[in-house]
């Protein structure tokens, strides 16, 4: 199946020269959103993997699915105040200012083998944030897995170190 036809790109949203793609085509056809899954789950088999962590909102869709897929958990990555209970917070730099994001305390420990997943892959500082927040709980980032990736948006460079798997790729 052709999953990038599956996904409605829309110009000029949020705003002028912005190119969306926008998953929700995606999602609500059930073969196509199966698919995607599948082929995700597929990259992470055989990698021992004991947690799908997806950061929100839309890694929650992927991740959630993946995770039921590989039969193991799920654990969500949120921004502040929006867990229950005490959790573990992360500080990242963006372009112009600084962001946070935080798991819930004791979701991981040491040793977890744990795959990122979302849904897009652009410049790669919220995915190298969550990385960071699952490290500080001593756990290890075996893959990150993506739907699609924007690759003039250089995100794989910035998460070198770690195993990257996307779907789909667009030169933006």
């Amino acid at each position: 199946m052709d999953l990038k036809s599956k996904i409605r790109v829309i110009e000029g949203f949020p705003k002028e020269g912005i190119s969306f793609k926008d998953i929700t085509t995606l999602i609500s056809d059930g073969d196509a959103f199966k698919e995607a899954v599948d082929i995700i789950k597929k990259n992470l088999e055989n990698r021992n993997i004991d947690y799908i962590v997806g950061p929100e909102a839309r890694g929650f869709l992927f991740g959630s699915a993946v995770a039921y897929a590989l039969n193991i958990g799920f654990i969500p990555v949120r921004k502040p105040g929006k867990l229950p209970g005490e959790t573990v917070s992360f500080e990242y730099s963006l372009e112009y200012g600084t962001d946070v994001l935080e798991i819930c305390k004791g979701a991981l420990k040491s040793g977890d083998r744990v795959a990122i997943v979302d849904d897009l892959l652009a410049t790669g500082g919220t995915i190298n944030a969550c990385a960071k927040l699952i490290e500080s709980q001593g756990a290890k980032v075996v893959s990150m897995q993506f739907l699609m990736e924007l690759t003039e948006l250089k995100g794989r460079e910035k998460n070198k170190d770690y195993q990257i798997d996307s779907v789909l790729e667009y030169d933006i």
